[in-house]
């Protein structure tokens, strides 16, 4: 079991630091990881142990730290009400993108990292942030708005 770990751990960390661009908060998350996966095996263990089963359990951590972070946030900012898009995608720059999408509310990152970069069907991000599937489209429609918004702010102040 520990050899397994001590393999995956690289894979795991790399997940959970792609999604919060943070290398404190991808290291707790891996930790919270092992230690769930340990707990795990004294429980009901997988019949075979995969770097798939330990993502699913990081995946899960990685929700639950969102979820953290936007009571979190609630208690501590003003969130404002303009959901306005502006018009037409354009060509995006890869670290622009993570900082607009770094400046978005705890919800809106969650719903679009778990929709667009783990390509999970609507349904099962619902499941996943508990929300309907009604109540998750709409939120990946404000979240898309505000990030073009977001994005357009950070590149309006590059030039």
């Amino acid at each position: 079991m520990l050899s397994f770990l001590d393999h995956a751990l690289p894979e795991v960390y790399g997940y959970l630091f792609s999604r919060t661009r943070h290398t404190t908060t991808a290291e707790d998350l891996t930790s919270e990881t092992m230690l769930a996966a340990v707990r795990s095996m004294n429980g009901r263990p997988p019949e075979t142990l995969t770097v798939a089963w330990l993502i699913g359990i990081a995946r899960h951590k990685l929700v639950d730290h969102w979820r953290r972070e936007s009571r979190e946030r609630r208690y501590l900012e003003l969130v404002s009400n303009d959901r306005s898009a502006p018009g037409a995608d354009v060509e995006l720059d890869v670290g622009c993108a993570h900082e607009a999408l770094a400046r978005l509310n705890a919800a809106q990152r969650m719903a679009l990292t778990l929709r667009y970069v783990d390509g999970l069907p609507v349904a099962e991000v619902a499941a996943l942030i508990d929300r309907s599937v009604h109540a998750t489209e709409k939120l990946l429609v404000r979240a898309r708005a505000s990030l073009r918004i977001r994005y357009r702010e950070l590149d309006d102040s590059d030039e």
